[in-house]
């Protein structure tokens, strides 16, 4: 008897040491799995920090339309500009209608200046011819100095493309003679012809520049 009481007596306390050392077990695995259980919440604190910068990110891109809508401008900027292009057009083109209406008026009043500027030696002729024969007795002399003039006068004309449309014994043709008047023609062969020119015409190139006035034979 006294053998089987020590017999239960070691069989409680190796089941008590046994029982302690698994509750001392609990509690070490329950101490791990609380602060395994409170690693996340310290884990979270980077994973908030590295979503700041995308956020920030996020942000700035979502910012960038707001300041592009801001800077567009509005109608009435836009109407304001095309108002004002139209305005300075509108002026460009009425200084270029004054300068080429100017340029034109110039051509226009200028256009002779060539020739008459190749005339005034012919003038300068005339004016010394006409003081010789204020004191000329020889008519010779004079006859021979417009002859000079007259001749002067002819390379003229021609440098310039003019030159006489001939008319006289010839058949009249309405494109180049102006009829005056009709006679009897002196001779037969001469009828329907000009008998006499009473104004000379002339060409300029090709261009009829003056009619010739002429007398017809009939």
């Amino acid at each position: 008897m006294a053998t089987r009481k020590k017999d239960n007596e070691e069989k409680n306390q190796s089941g008590t040491v046994t029982k302690g050392a698994d509750s001392k077990q609990d509690n070490k695995e329950k101490t791990d799995v609380k602060a395994e259980g409170e690693k996340p919440s310290e884990s979270e604190e980077p994973e908030e920090m590295s979503d700041a910068p995308a956020k920030e990110k996020k942000d700035r891109i979502s910012e960038e339309p707001d300041k592009e809508r801001k800077t567009e401008p509005t109608a009435e900027e836009k109407l304001s500009e095309i108002q004002d292009k139209y305005i300075r057009l509108s002026a460009e083109f009425d200084n270029y209608r004054k300068r080429t209406l100017k340029e034109k008026m110039d051509l226009i009043k200028y256009a002779g200046e060539s020739i008459l500027i190749n005339l005034l030696p012919v003038m300068d002729d005339f004016d010394r011819a006409m003081k010789v024969m204020e004191s000329a007795t020889d008519c010779k002399s004079m006859k021979e100095g417009i002859d000079l003039i007259y001749n002067k006068f002819q390379d003229f004309f021609k440098q310039n493309g003019i030159r006489e449309i001939e008319a006289t014994n010839l058949d009249f043709d309405i494109d180049l003679h102006e009829a005056v008047t009709k006679i009897p023609a002196p001779e037969k062969k001469l009828k329907g012809k000009v008998v006499d020119v009473i104004q000379k015409g002339y060409f300029l190139n090709e261009k009829v520049m003056r009619y010739s006035k002429v007398v017809i034979g009939e």
